[in-house]
């Protein structure tokens, strides 16, 4: 049982980590999505969303080549400063933030794209700049949209499975997850142990989805008549 509640807080405290990591990142390109068109805007908003219509399994295969040792960055890293990324818990990490980035966006855009622009025109023409407009106005309006959005794409980060096999492998007590605890036990035989799993999974995609929810569903973030 010990090692079963090692499984959850590692899962846990993984996929809140690679949300805080693509928050900033998310945040910019929903912003820019949401506030400006520039030549080649569709194509980036294609492959941002990408993660989410492709096979995970070829999201993992594609994050294998990046970050392996023969990979662009992962041999970077190995050989500059001797840290291996694939097969490791950063590999875990990578994949959960690839899955789940896509999902943040898309909800973090619908919140920006509906705070009244004329607030943000206001506050530019009494002199704030951009920076401040955005921090002071836009966020404060948005919130709802952007915390609701964010858990979301925590509860994708708890429930990656494709594309962390294929870049992190399920090593026990270093890159196994519940997704993939769940998988092996199945495999093995060891169904009540895969049923316990499974019940916590089940716990913790149903808060993360009704709290997600339910401050999407709050009007206060909503554009204001």
């Amino acid at each position: 049982m010990s090692q079963e509640w090692q499984i959850v807080w590692f899962t846990a405290w993984v996929s809140a980590l690679s949300t805080l990591l693509i928050l900033p990142a998310g945040l910019a390109a929903a912003w820019l999505l949401a506030r400006h068109d520039w030549p080649g805007k569709s194509l980036v908003e294609t492959l941002v969303m990408l993660p989410l219509v492709m096979p995970p399994v070829a999201t993992g295969l594609i994050l294998l080549k990046v970050l392996g040792r023969r990979g662009l960055l992962g041999g970077f890293m190995h050989d500059r400063i001797h840290l291996d990324m694939a097969f490791t818990w950063r590999a875990v990490l990578a994949a959960q933030a690839v899955m789940s980035f896509p999902l943040l966006v898309m909800f973090v855009r619908a919140a920006f794209a509906e705070v009244n622009p004329r607030f943000e025109q206001i506050a530019r023409t009494l002199g704030a700049g951009e920076w401040r407009v955005f921090f002071s106005i836009t966020v404060p309006l948005a919130w709802r949209g952007i915390i609701g959005g964010t858990i979301l794409a925590f509860a994708r980060a708890l429930g990656e499975f494709g594309a962390t096999i294929m870049v992190a492998g399920n090593i026990p007590g270093q890159t196994a997850t519940l997704s993939l605890s769940i998988y092996e036990s199945v495999q093995l035989g060891q169904d009540a142990t895969a049923f316990r799993l499974l019940s916590i999974a089940v716990v913790l995609a149903f808060a993360a989805v009704w709290v997600g929810g339910w401050f999407l569903r709050q009007r206060s973030w909503r554009s204001l008549p």
